[in-house]
């Protein structure tokens, strides 16, 4: 049977099946996760829009092959309308690429749910830092995303002032004023939080995350977490380790 016989047969049992969901259903969302409106994202995750069946267009027949297929589109038209909203290009397609390749180990419907609205939350939550800090200078916006690029890295003030092409004195001040917590602070928080997703979603040791993230030892890591957290970070993994991947 030709392709186009095939698709006027398809149209034709479809005629019986209900309706995809509106579109302004599904822009409603995307705009929702690339303006930042963290309440709107947390209650659709929470009534668990993302797999419910009404208006779920069909892109398998079998139901986990659906469900990621739905899954990449999804990420595909967060990841360009966070771009389009201001997210910085590799950042955006670095989050893409991270989730898709943690969906692809996942074996369930439900494991697959949980790390689109972990993904959705994701996105959202920094795109509402990025609405914040939109009266933020240029010089402390390159300097978080130096941060952000040098996480593997020990970042010091004055790479980042040579960076920036001001004093170490002023940045700090300056950084201080826009963002209201100091350089060291806030690079031992994107660390953490670095830390947290490798904790989540990765095998890797202690030891391995603390060289990789450029801790001096493991128990400075261990410690430093500790204090960010309120767990350590064995105890973080045995409570958020995602157990079916």
């Amino acid at each position: 049977m030709s392709l186009q016989k095939e698709w006027f047969q398809s149209e034709f049992n479809k005629e019986y099946e209900p309706p995809h969901r509106s579109l302004e259903e599904e822009y409603s969302f995307y705009e929702a996760v690339s303006s930042g409106n963290m309440a709107y994202v947390q209650e659709n995750c929470k009534e668990n829009m993302f797999i419910n069946p009404e208006g779920m267009g069909i892109l398998s027949t079998n139901p986990l092959t659906n469900i990621r297929y739905h899954f990449i589109v999804t990420v595909a038209m967060i990841t360009r309308r966070c771009v389009e909203a201001g997210m910085e290009l590799e950042q955006a397609y670095r989050l893409s690429d991270f989730y898709i390749l943690k969906m692809d180990s996942c074996n369930s419907i439900q494991s697959i749910s949980q790390l689109h609205n972990d993904m959705a939350l994701d996105f959202t939550g920094k795109m509402l830092l990025l609405k914040k800090s939109s009266v933020i200078s240029k010089s402390i916006i390159r300097c978080m995303d130096f941060v952000y690029n040098h996480l593997n890295s020990r970042i010091t003030i004055k790479e980042l002032a040579d960076y920036t092409k001001l004093s170490p004195s002023y940045l700090s001040r300056l950084f201080k004023k826009e963002l209201g917590i100091s350089i060291s602070d806030y690079i031992a928080e994107k660390k953490i939080e670095k830390a947290k997703n490798l904790l989540k979603y990765s095998d890797c040791t202690f030891i391995e995350i603390a060289n990789y993230l450029a801790f001096s030892s493991q128990s400075h890591f261990i410690q430093t977490f500790k204090k960010a957290v309120g767990l350590t970070p064995k105890k973080y993994r045995d409570q958020y380790y995602r157990t079916s991947w």
